[in-house]
């Protein structure tokens, strides 16, 4: 059987997707962990943002890690040192970067790099989040990983943010980084969002 990401002279896009704790950052490091065994060289990047780990570590949550680069903005991943001599380009927490990681990771894909990102595909509420649903629209491989429902066992694919432990509100902050003090994967069904007109719980 034909590896699909088979190094080639041309580049491309691969998206690793889904809610929180289904794997992301995982499936991104054990990625680059083949490549490495290929004498691939690798530049990794992460968004200032996200500073649940300390220095510039990319960390699953099962505890495996690899240094990284942390940006502002995506526009820097262009600048990072290493980045021309790159074969794979690797964005974790992609979601909470701009827009122009869009255009960054084509312009990379363009120019023979393999890009990976890796990041949540919806936000709290269940809705798209940040550059995440065009880079799917133009990735080239896309895998969408399920976590376990916290409430009912069944595959999850959305992120429940609690506040003292109850359902987050729907006009609450976007962005709350945290773990399992804050979050919870959820199904369809499971996932709740606190309406702030009558004080009381619908699914999403």
């Amino acid at each position: 059987m034909v590896d699909r990401r088979v190094p080639s002279r041309d580049g491309w896009i691969e998206v690793i997707c889904g809610s929180m704790f289904s794997g992301k950052s995982e499936e991104l490091l054990r990625r680059l962990r083949r490549a490495e065994i290929a004498r691939q060289r690798i530049l990794v990047v992460k968004p200032a943002l996200d500073t649940r780990f300390e220095g510039c570590d990319v960390r699953s949550h099962d505890g495996g890690g690899r240094q990284a680069h942390t940006v502002q903005r995506a526009e820097e991943i262009l600048l990072l040192q290493g980045v021309e001599v790159s074969d794979i380009i690797a964005v974790d927490e992609a979601q909470f970067l701009d827009q122009e990681l869009v255009h960054v990771a084509q312009f990379l894909a363009d120019r023979g790099k393999r890009v990976i990102v890796a990041g949540l595909d919806q936000d709290f509420r269940g809705r798209p989040f940040g550059p995440m649903p065009m880079l799917l629209a133009v990735a080239e491989f896309v895998d969408k990983l399920q976590a376990i429902c916290s409430e009912c066992g069944a595959p999850a694919s959305r992120t429940q943010r609690l506040v003292a432990g109850q359902p987050a509100g729907e006009h609450d902050a976007l962005v709350k980084v945290g773990a399992l003090e804050t979050y919870q994967a959820r199904c369809r069904r499971c996932h709740q969002l606190r309406r702030v007109d009558n004080l009381t719980m619908w699914e999403s």
